[in-house]
């Protein structure tokens, strides 16, 4: 079976300067012209804190840092991604320039309480995964918010999942309008093939029959959609009865919950995927205080 990179974090890898370009777009969007508080509020020296003001897996550690040094705050986390922090626990001590901290404050409890929200809700997948055994990962999908997949990609492999594809180019996956466009499984992989392409092919099927099809075809990846557990036990007795099931690596997606994840759990499957890692995560709770005036 191929090694997929999407399926290993490998590629959510953003450049410093990349991320700093990402950066000014995000500031200049939230200040527009300008910052018409912080314009005539007086220009001291302050120190400041972030706090979590519930408990939750932080995520964003990296990001923040850099963000602050961007606009010449200095920063020190006193926590590291992954961590448990607890309810009222301070995250970063930040001091510098009263406009610079009041004008980025948003943005930077933006990312890391949507991240740390991401990253904590990936967590309770992940162990209620392993509770039931399970080798299989738990994977992200791309229903990110624009603009901000980088963060929701890292923050889900801070919780300890994989993010699958970062964006268009990583892998091919035909879905259920290509098939409509193409006429079938068998014409799409035989496109695919064609292209003699050396990227990870993946398709989405929903019935035994294109499973077993996909699996013949040269499929790197069967995406089993939207199937129950049962479903995906047949799915998988069928492929190895064919001799198939290790030619391919088998994703389960589609009503994946964390009441049922340990059900798909038990079954010889590769990778389990849940759209809601990213957009139904709830963001964690976080504040920024400015605690005294240095002068």
């Amino acid at each position: 079976m191929r090694k997929i990179p999407a399926f290993t974090g490998d590629y959510v890898k953003l450049s410093e300067d990349k991320l700093l370009r990402l950066y000014r777009l995000i500031l200049e969007e939230d200040k527009a012209v300008r910052d018409v508080t912080s314009f005539f509020t007086p220009k001291k020296q302050v120190a400041a804190e972030i706090i979590f003001k519930e408990g939750g897996y932080v995520s964003g550690i990296p990001e923040l840092s850099i963000l602050f040094d961007l606009v010449r705050v200095s920063s020190k986390a006193e926590r590291s991604d992954g961590d448990f922090v607890e309810e009222g626990s301070v995250v970063f001590e930040l001091s510098g320039d009263s406009r610079s901290i009041l004008e980025v404050e948003r943005t930077a409890l933006n990312i890391l309480s949507r991240m740390s929200g991401i990253t904590t809700l990936t967590r309770r997948y992940v162990e209620e995964l392993k509770s039931s055994g399970s080798k299989a990962v738990v994977s992200a999908t791309r229903k990110t918010t624009p603009l901000f997949r980088y963060f929701e990609k890292r923050a889900v492999i801070v919780g300890g999942g994989v993010p699958h594809r970062m964006n268009l180019s990583d892998m091919v996956l035909i879905k259920d309008n290509h098939l409509k466009v193409f006429g079938g499984v068998e014409k799409a992989l035989t496109a695919a093939r064609g292209e003699g392409t050396h990227i990870p092919i993946e398709i989405e099927v929903t019935n035994l029959k294109d499973a077993l099809k996909a699996a013949s075809s040269g499929a790197d990846v069967v995406m089993l959609d939207n199937m129950t557990p049962p479903q995906v036990k047949k799915v998988l007795s069928a492929l190895d009865g064919k001799g198939l099931r290790e030619r391919v690596c088998i994703e389960v997606s589609g009503g994946v919950n964390l009441e049922n994840i340990r059900d798909f759990g038990m079954l010889d499957v590769n990778l389990i995927s849940v759209g809601g890692l990213t957009y139904a995560a709830s963001s964690i709770d976080a504040s920024l205080q400015i605690t005294r005036i240095l002068k």
